[in-house]
């Protein structure tokens, strides 16, 4: 498999894979995303949708870097977004969200999402912290493959 190749790959499953694994963590375990956490998803989405152009339309080195960037916006909200979890600096909204699947007109009932308060870590690394490694460096891979011409 050539660059591009590889690049149109990544440009689907890292969306794919990432989006999945939120909503694993969402429906399965309970782990309702905050405000800032739908802000990652939305470039994943787009992503998504231009990693698959990049399969259909022409030149596929321009859809399938446009994935790349939305893949590398994602991972730097992630990134912001795991700093205001770790209270290295603040986040730009009083940032919380209801939790889904609740009568959100039931103020006293609905509970609210943080966003300066990581759900679930893995070696000190929060949700938004993962996704902004993950993002940041496969976002990097796919536009530089992409770019790159033999």
């Amino acid at each position: 498999m050539d660059n591009l190749g590889k690049a149109r790959a990544l440009a689907v499953l890292v969306p794919a894979v990432l989006l999945g694994g939120a909503y694993v963590s969402q429906y399965g375990f309970g782990l309702y995303p905050c405000e800032m956490c739908w802000w990652q998803r939305y470039p994943h989405f787009a992503a998504l949708g231009l990693g698959i152009a990049a399969y259909w339309l022409k030149p596929p080195q321009v859809w399938t870097a446009l994935a790349g960037l939305a893949i590398l916006t994602s991972g730097l909200i992630g990134g912001f977004h795991a700093g205001v979890e770790y209270h290295w600096w603040e986040g730009i909204t009083a940032c919380t969200a209801p939790a889904s699947g609740v009568n959100v007109l039931d103020f006293n009932a609905a509970p609210l999402i943080r966003c300066d308060v990581a759900p679930w870590t893995l070696f000190g690394i929060s949700l938004a912290g993962f996704n902004f490694l993950i993002s940041s460096l496969a976002g990097a891979a796919i536009v530089a493959l992409a770019a790159y011409r033999k």
